[in-house]
């Protein structure tokens, strides 16, 4: 059985588009999008298996969760 891999997702409602923004920071360019938080969940969890496939077909290495936010003030 295959262990389950877990991305954060910064979800985040978008009202000119008028549904949610799903973006994995971990993976630059995997984003999705949805009318509900549900559908850009699920359209997001789609984005992602088909980000690592190509990732895992060019046999490069699958980017760390293991990251640090930080806020800094300006």
């Amino acid at each position: 059985m295959k262990g389950i891999t877990k991305f954060k997702v910064y979800l985040e409602y978008d009202p000119e588009y008028g549904g949610f923004i799903a973006d994995v920071p971990t993976l630059p360019g995997c984003m999705s999008q949805g009318k509900t938080e549900e559908e850009a969940l699920r359209n997001i969890k789609e984005a992602i298996s088909g980000y690592l496939k190509v990732i895992k077909k060019h046999h490069r290495t699958v980017p760390s969760e293991k990251v640090r936010y930080v806020t800094v003030g300006i």
